[in-house]
Formats: C-alpha cells, sequence, structure tokens
C-alpha cells in the first residue's frame, strides 16, 4: 500500500495555533506577552501630574505594578520554577538591606512608602522584565521602545529649547525637560542617553550595511542634540564613557573611527549650526571648574555628599532608615547647603523645590540603607556587570547576540556612572527598573546550547537562530534550521521530509517538537511515521 502523501508544509506566517493567519497577526502573536513591558514604557510619555502637591506614583508606575501581577500569575499557572538560583539571589539580594533599613529607621510607617518604592525599582520591577523576556528578539524589540520614547521626548525637548518654552536656565526658559517638566530636569536627559545608548549597542551589533544599523545610527545621532540641550552634565559624562565602553569592545578601530565622527558632529551642531553655542560650552566648561570654582548647585551637592557620609557615621550598619534623608540633613549639612533650589518654566511658575536627597545613589544608600544596604545593592549591581561581561566575549566572536550584549551592557554601564550625579526620583524612575531588568535578563538568564534563547516563566525557551541543538537525540529525522516556536515546532528542532516524519505531519496543534525530547531517533510523541500507522 503506497504512503499517503505528504502534508502541506506549513509556515510560520500561515499559522498560528493550528488557525491561518496572516504573517503579520503572527509576528504580533509572538510579540504579546511584550505588551505590559512596552506599556509601561509607552506610558512615560504622559505628562505627570502639575502643581505643588504633584507627586505620589504616575500611569507607568501603575503599569509596572501591573506586570508584576502578571508575571506572578504566569510563574503561578506553569508551576515551574521562574528564575535560577544564581538569578534569584542576584535580583533579591537588595531585599535584605531594604528590609533591614526600614525596619530599624527611628520611624518605621515613614520608611514604609520608601520600602515599597525601592522594592519596584530595584527588585520586583527587574524581576518581571528578567520573566517576561524570552530571546533576543524580545531584548531588541525594548530597545527600540526604549528609541521610540527618547524620540518623542527629545523632540519635545527640541521645540521648548526653539521656542523659549523649556525650564528656567539662568534667567532663560530654554531647558529641554520633555513632558517630565521643570521639577524633574533629569528625567528627558535620562530617558533621551537611554536612546542613545541603545541605538549606539544595535548599530554595532547589526551586519554591516544594513539597514537596521542605518537605521539605529540616524537616531543616534538625532538623540544627541536634546541630550545637549537637557544641559544636564550627568549625563554628558555617563552617555559618553557608555558610548566609548560599547566601542572599545567592539574594536580599537572602530572607537576611532566613532571618535572622529562624533567630534565632527559635535563642531557642526555647537561650531556650524550655533545650537546653543554660547550656553553649551559655558556648562562644558564648568564640569573643569567643579573643584576650582563650583557653582551653586555644585557647591550644594558637595555639601549633601558630605551630609550623607555624616549620616553614615552615626549608624554604619543599617543608616538612618529609608526615606530619612531630609529628616537628618539639617543636623550633618554645612552652611554652605542652601534652603533649596528654583524651578520655574515649561508651563509652571516658580518654586523653590527642598533638596531631599544628595544626587549621589551610593551615598543615599549608605547614608539610609548603611554598609549592609550598599554592599547588598551594590554586590548585585557588581554581580550583573561581571555575568554579562563573562558572556560578552562569546556574543562578539559569534555575533549572534552581540547587539543583545552591547545594548544591556551599555544601558547597566551609564546607570552605574550617572548614579555618581544622581539617584532614583521622580517620574523616569520606573524606566530606571526595566533598565535594570534587561541587563539582568542578559546577565543571568539560562541560554540554551547553540540557541542563545534565554528561558521564560513558562518554561518555554526558543531559538533566536532556528538551529536545534541536540533535538531528538540528535537522531535521523531531524534537521537544522527548523521552524520557530508557534508554527508547532519548539527551539529549531527541524523535521525533514520523508526522513522519520513527514513535514507536518501527525503534529497536534502547537504540540511541536522539544529541543533535547528524547523518544527514539527520528520520532516525537504524537507523530506518524511513514506508512501513516502510528
Amino acid at each position: 500500500m503506497p504512503p499517503p502523501p505528504p502534508a502541506p508544509r506549513a509556515s510560520c506566517g500561515a499559522f498560528a495555533y493550528g488557525l491561518r493567519l496572516p504573517a503579520a497577526r503572527a509576528a504580533a502573536g509572538r510579540h504579546a506577552h511584550l505588551l505590559p513591558l512596552l506599556a509601561v514604557v509607552a506610558l512615560l510619555l504622559v505628562p505627570p501630574g502639575r502643581g505643588p502637591d504633584a507627586g505620589g506614583g504616575t500611569l507607568a508606575d501603575v503599569a509596572s505594578g501591573l506586570l508584576v501581577l502578571w508575571c506572578l500569575v504566569r510563574v503561578a499557572r506553569a508551576r515551574v520554577r521562574p528564575l535560577t538560583r544564581l538569578a534569584a539571589v542576584v535580583v533579591g539580594l537588595p531585599v535584605v538591606g531594604l528590609c533591614a533599613a526600614a525596619v530599624t529607621a527611628h520611624d518605621p510607617a515613614a520608611a514604609l512608602p520608601g520600602l515599597v518604592r525601592h522594592l519596584q525599582v530595584f527588585v520586583l520591577v527587574p524581576a518581571a522584565v528578567v520573566l517576561t523576556l524570552r530571546d533576543r528578539r524580545d531584548l531588541v524589540a525594548v530597545a527600540w521602545a526604549l528609541i521610540g520614547l527618547a524620540l518623542v521626548q527629545g523632540g519635545v525637548g527640541v521645540v521648548q529649547y526653539a521656542t523659549g518654552t523649556g525650564a528656567s536656565y539662568r534667567g532663560e526658559d530654554v531647558r529641554a525637560v520633555g513632558t517630565f517638566g521643570p521639577t524633574d530636569v533629569m528625567g528627558m536627559a535620562t530617558v533621551v542617553a537611554y536612546g542613545i545608548v541603545a541605538a549606539v549597542g544595535l548599530a554595532l551589533g547589526a551586519p554591516a550595511r544594513s539597514r537596521a544599523r542605518f537605521a539605529a545610527l540616524g537616531c543616534a545621532a538625532l538623540l544627541a542634540v536634546p541630550l545637549v540641550l537637557s544641559f544636564s552634565r550627568g549625563a554628558w559624562i555617563a552617555t559618553l564613557l557608555a558610548c566609548a565602553a560599547q566601542l572599545v569592545a567592539t574594536g580599537p578601530r572602530r572607537a576611532l573611527r566613532a571618535a572622529l565622527a562624533a567630534g565632527a558632529l559635535a563642531v557642526v551642531l555647537v561650531g556650524g549650526l550655533g545650537v546653543g553655542s554660547a550656553m553649551v560650552q559655558e556648562r562644558v566648561a564648568s564640569i573643569t571648574r567643579v573643584a576650582a570654582a563650583p557653582d551653586r548647585s555644585v557647591t550644594d551637592r558637595y555639601a549633601m555628599w558630605a551630609a550623607a557620609a555624616g549620616m553614615w557615621r552615626d549608624r554604619p550598619l543599617t543608616g538612618v532608615g529609608l526615606k530619612g534623608f531630609p529628616a537628618h540633613r539639617d543636623s550633618h549639612a554645612s552652611l554652605a547647603l542652601s534652603s533649596g533650589s528654583d524651578t520655574a518654566g515649561a508651563g509652571m511658575g516658580f518654586r523653590r523645590q527642598p533638596l531631599l536627597s544628595p544626587h549621589n545613589m551610593y551615598l543615599l544608600v549608605l547614608g539610609e540603607q548603611g554598609l549592609l544596604g550598599l554592599l547588598a545593592l551594590g554586590g548585585g549591581w557588581l554581580a550583573l556587570l561581571l555575568c554579562g561581561c563573562r558572556r560578552l566575549p562569546a556574543a562578539l566572536r559569534t555575533g549572534r547576540e552581540a547587539d543583545c550584549a552591547l545594548v544591556a551592557l551599555g544601558l547597566l554601564g551609564w546607570q552605574l556612572v550617572d548614579f555618581l550625579y544622581a539617584d532614583i526620583g521622580g517620574p523616569s524612575t520606573v524606566l530606571t527598573a526595566v533598565v535594570l531588568g534587561v541587563s539582568a535578563w542578559w546577565a543571568l538568564a539560562p541560554r540554551d546550547a547553540g540557541a542563545g534563547a534565554g528561558t521564560a516563566a513558562g518554561g518555554r525557551s526558543r531559538s533566536a537562530s532556528g538551529e536545534g541543538a541536540g533535538a531528538a537525540g540528535g537522531g535521523p529525522g531531524v534537521g537544522a534550521g527548523a521552524r520557530r516556536s508557534g508554527c508547532g515546532v519548539r527551539s529549531g528542532a527541524g523535521l525533514r521530509s520523508g526522513a522519520g516524519v513527514r513535514s507536518g505531519a501527525g503534529l497536534r496543534s502547537g504540540a511541536g517538537v522539544r529541543s533535547g525530547f528524547g523518544g527514539g531517533p527520528g520520532t516525537v510523541p504524537g507523530a506518524v511515521p511513514p506508512g501513516g500507522r502510528p
């Protein structure tokens, strides 16, 4: 009896879970699990509350809470270990210092909001991001979302500078702040810097002369303008160092060429087009005078740094407690500290804003959480950096996840440098949590052999390149270059027509073939052997 004719060849664009769908809808289905995470990024476009009583959470904070709840539901339904032991230890390590600082605070009730905020930024949202990301394509999608957010916020900032509707800077309303307002002058600078670092990482990791590389480079060049107009010296320094590290990692020659191109771009922007030439030059020159002739903002910063160090000396182990810096500031600060900073412009009137933090994350943690908190929080960041750098050489050598490595490590490096001049606070803080989660996924998520894909909360792993390592025991009937998850085959475990299992024959909808699954050469549970009989 002749064997039955082979079934029609199924394609990922044509079938998704057994239903015929357009390729666009199938692609959207593959990224549907990213929607809660992308919503957190997109909602940062919504302007925060204005006015003297504005404060508390934003819509992006609410979306981050829903992202955490969604991941908890997925983990509970999957009934599998969501994180590896190393990832659980590194991500959960800050809890030790945070809880100790909250319990030992002079007013534990007042420290409770600080505990919730720190857990959101440094533990819960990063862990949710690690559970949400599955493979290289997911991280690239998040990187482009950061770039898109930066382009919109940067565009608003450029308009503010051109029309004189920005925040007040030296008596003129020209400081670009985006939709964050004058009370969070670092918000737009942070978002734009994230976009530049992500764009440079994607460009360096993309194939030469590809459209993705040119698009990423174009976005990075465009974002340089609003970054300059933010007048944020800390963001300038952190962005310069992060991009330089990305370039050096890919080769010294490329770094030299990029440095020459960046210098030429700076000459054109500042010298040729006159983009904020006088103010920008004065702001750049002030960086070299922070020790000899500091301005008022630098003097206040030095005084608050000394106050944070004094709090740590009084309570070296656990600090003065979360949210305790404002209450202990005046008793430890020198007379050089002013009463506050002046803010105005961007749709708001003049306002005297109190100095509630030392503008240095490491000293803030040391003063409020003590040595225990700094070791826990800083130790986790150092572990992310070391684990991520350990995976960098293999990614650059193969080129398969070079963009992921450069984006994740670039963002982490930017954040660690920026923490020398800033701390958490303001509507853009939730984006810091997303960045830490992206870096944690690259550093800690498990990788399949030869696939380079992470493992999601549901226990699925997908191959970024379609090559199935060790699929079905490596026997006949299994080929490389298979279809991706979502069209009946999981993690690159391929099928050759007529060799053990016919293409698409005998597979239930969405059942697929698991990478490395046993069951004999060329066979899978539910597959039909040649001849048509089970």
